[in-house]
Parts: structure tokens; C-alpha cells; sequence
């Protein structure tokens, strides 16, 4: 039988701290080969040695201990490659944030932007296909995806929509939003009324899907040319001409996404009207 190593023996072996490898043992990923019943002293064995330095591996890519802890337990290559492939996306996405911000403060860096061309219009009153929850700044990109994607669906439904009749999507975002990094989004499709209206499809079509009356509103308007990320630039030049002419009123403001992916996977193609609730004079 192979001895068994000490807890500072095994740190060394690894490169894990004594307190991680406690640390590790509590949280259920790195189980000890032995513990002492009167001194509480855990000792490891070498076949533990390669395990422990995958944890390390894994920790150092940001991958979370409930994650680390599932692909140990893998019962096959499959589920474990799986479960490391779902990880590495993630850090894919995080790192294409990452570069997006550094573009956008670099941006920031070279100079004020030049103000983007406003106009003013009042937008009329549409039925829509929507979808309402309430989301946090965090959560925003997953639900609008998911939200989407079943405005989507529902509008490919028979019945819904004469041809031709949907609009460009949509999202109306409360100020509280913005302000509490939490509240309400309204995300929703523009549909025509059918011959002979909607009939029984009033109230709630899948899910969370329904239809609505989204209202009318005067609104000054502006398009971010590229990616979401950098949005804010745009509504601070919109909203400054707002404020500038004390234009402003309550209600949320709308973001009209007029090129997506849907249309193309090149974000610096993508085109998204922002429009700021307002008062217009005649």
C-alpha cells in the first residue's frame, strides 16, 4: 500500500495552498484520502496528485468549484468535455466583452464623439406580440435572447400576423431600470391585425408571449451604428440634446433594432434606433 502524503507534503506536490486544499475538501471537490479521527489531520495519496492539479488548472481559468466539482464526477469523456467546452464558451464571451469595453474607452479616450444625428417624430400606437419580466442589468442579454427568440416562434404562427405586417423588434426600458439595475423590459414585435381581428388569440399566446397595445409617443430619436455595448454613448448624446432643449418626459425609452443578428453576425453593421420619450410643440 502507497504511504499516504501530508496536507503540506500534497500542497507542495500540487501547488495548492494548505488552504485551498481545506478550502476544497469542504466544498465537496477534493475529498482527502484519510483524516485522522482524533486530530482532524487529512492526508492524501498520489493517485490524487493529477486530479488535484486539473482543479488548479481549472481554477485558474475562472471555472466555478459547483463546475469543477461536475467534471470530476463525469461518468464519461463525453459529459466531462461537455461540461468544460460549456465553460470555455463562456470565457469567450466574456472575453469578447472585455475587448468590446477596452474599444469603447479607448474611444472615450481619443475624444468626445461626434453627436449623432437626431430626429424628432411622434410614433404611432401598435398591436404587438411581447413578452414582459422583470430583469436585471446582469441577466439583460440572456432574456433578450430567450425573449426573442419566443417572439420569434409566436410570430411564425399561423394566423398571427398577416404577411409582411411585423415591424422591427423592440424593448421599452423604465428609467428605473437604469437607475436600479433592475426592473420591467417589454420586449415585443409590431403585428398587424388580421382580417376580422385577433379573436382567440387575445391574452396570452405561449408562455409569456401576449399580445399588447404598445402607446404612442413623441419621441427624439437617434442610431447607434455597431454593437450594444457601447449604447450608452448614444443615449448620452440624445439624452443631452433632451435636456439641453427641456424636452423631457416620464415614460421608458425605446430601443428599435433595426439591424440584429438576425440580419448579420457583424455587430459593426448592426443599427439600433433609440428613442427618448419627449414633448413636442407644435
Amino acid at each position: 500500500m502507497a504511504p499516504l502524503l501530508t496536507i503540506g507534503e500534497f500542497s507542495r506536490m500540487t501547488h495548492l495552498s494548505v488552504k485551498a486544499l481545506r478550502h476544497y475538501h469542504d466544498m465537496g471537490v477534493l475529498e482527502p484520502a484519510a483524516i485522522d479521527p482524533f486530530t482532524g489531520y487529512r492526508s492524501y495519496d498520489a493517485t490524487q496528485v493529477v486530479p488535484a492539479q486539473v482543479i488548479r488548472r481549472l481554477r485558474d481559468l475562472g471555472m466555478p468549484l459547483d463546475s469543477i466539482r461536475s467534471v470530476l464526477i463525469a461518468p464519461d469523456l463525453e459529459t466531462r468535455n461537455r461540461e468544460i467546452a460549456a465553460h470555455l464558451g463562456q470565457m469567450e464571451r466574456q472575453l469578447a466583452q472585455t475587448q468590446a469595453s477596452v474599444a469603447g474607452l479607448r474611444a472615450l479616450l481619443a475624444g468626445p464623439a461626434v453627436r449623432p444625428a437626431i430626429e424628432y417624430r411622434k410614433i404611432p400606437a401598435v398591436t404587438a406580440l411581447a413578452v414582459a419580466q422583470v430583469v436585471s442589468a446582469a441577466d439583460l442579454a440572456t432574456w433578450g435572447s430567450d425573449a426573442f427568440g419566443a417572439l420569434s416562434d409566436a410570430l411564425a404562427k399561423p394566423g398571427v400576423a398577416p404577411a409582411g405586417a411585423s415591424g422591427p423588434f423592440g424593448a421599452l426600458f423604465p428609467g428605473d431600470f437604469f437607475e436600479l439595475e433592475r426592473s420591467e423590459i417589454t420586449a415585443f414585435v409590431p403585428v398587424g391585425s388580421p382580417p376580422g381581428g385577433f379573436g382567440p388569440l387575445e391574452g396570452p399566446l405561449d408562455g409569456q408571449v401576449r399580445l399588447l397595445e404598445i402607446p404612442a409617443v413623441e419621441a427624439a430619436i437617434a442610431v447607434h451604428e455597431g454593437p450594444l455595448d457601447d449604447i450608452d454613448r448614444t443615449y448620452g448624446a440624445l439624452g443631452t440634446v433632451v435636456a439641453e432643449r427641456a424636452i423631457g418626459v416620464e415614460g421608458p425609452i425605446r430601443e428599435y433594432y433595426l439591424i440584429g443578428f438576425p440580419e448579420t453576425e457583424d455587430e459593426s453593421k448592426h443599427r439600433t434606433e433609440v428613442a427618448w420619450p419627449v414633448f413636442l410643440t407644435q
